[in-house]
């Protein structure tokens, strides 16, 4: 991740999650440590990778708080690299970063799809940028992770046939396009026997083979889930079934939008 951030020599980053300290170190060792500065959101974890710098020979700048804040105290910064996902690109962080610097985040939600992001920021709270080949997923941020919940009661509601084949939300990419057309969602099942979960509206959606060949839904609640992801997968197809390089975003205070090959292209809005 530090090749694909396209850090230079004298430049200063900053680095949401500490983690254990290897990814810190490796900065450190590229720019030194009076160029890095790492925030970690637990306490004990950033200790501990306090410490494992320092047997290392690494000093750079640690601080203890909430990542998802930026470092409001260091001053402008030219990249920013995250070692945890979140469902939106935190604003502090577009006011951090200085127009033209980068930032690499990997965007996931609460169906667990990922994608690795790399953007350029334009102004104070813009940045445009696309999503990188591979398969790059984090643990999500804390203050970005869905809410506890209750064991899933799956209810009764309106059935219907399915316009797509379940199990495509069950792949890499598939995945990612359901997550963008449901992000309050959580998802559960495996290959044509899908659950979405939505629980702050109650909304549900689960499938499954149908009788006569193909798949049926079940749907209830306010939000149609499954309606969403149907548009989205056959838009998606319809584009080809681009892998996640085929994707971009921008980002303003007011939206923050995903979309299929250029900003004209189909998207959706990120929950911010």
């Amino acid at each position: 991740m530090w090749r694909q951030l396209e850090v230079e020599a004298g430049q200063r980053v900053l680095e949401v999650g500490t983690g254990t300290g290897y990814s810190t170190a490796l900065g450190a060792h590229r720019l030194g440590g009076d160029r890095l500065t790492s925030i970690e959101y637990d306490s004990a974890v950033g200790r501990a990778a306090a410490s494992a710098l320092a047997a290392a020979g690494y000093a750079p700048r640690l601080v203890i708080g909430d990542g998802m804040r930026g470092d409001p105290e260091g001053g402008a910064y030219d990249r920013l690299i995250a070692t945890c996902s979140v469902r939106y690109v935190p604003m502090a962080w577009l006011h951090q970063v200085k127009p033209g610097g980068k930032i690499l985040v990997t965007l996931s939600g609460w169906s667990y799809a990922s994608g690795l992001a790399h953007l350029t920021v334009t102004g104070p709270g813009t940045a445009t940028g696309r999503f990188l080949p591979g398969y790059t997923s984090f643990m999500i941020a804390r203050p970005h992770d869905r809410p506890p919940r209750p064991t899933p009661a799956l209810l009764p509601g309106g059935e219907r046939p399915s316009r797509i084949d379940p199990a495509v939300i069950g792949t890499w990419t598939g995945g990612w396009v359901a997550q963008l057309a449901a992000p309050a969602a959580e998802r559960m099942g495996a290959g044509p026997e899908q659950i979405l979960w939505d629980i702050s509206t109650g909304s549900q959606a689960r499938t499954a083979p149908g009788p006569d060949g193909g798949w049926t839904v079940v749907q209830r609640g306010p939000v149609r889930l499954w309606d969403r992801v149907e548009t989205a997968i056959r838009l998606w197809q319809a584009a080809g079934e681009p892998h996640q390089e085929g994707f971009g975003i921008t980002v303003s205070a007011v939206r923050q939008r995903v979309w299929i090959g250029g900003e004209e292209g189909p998207g959706w809005d990120l929950p911010a």
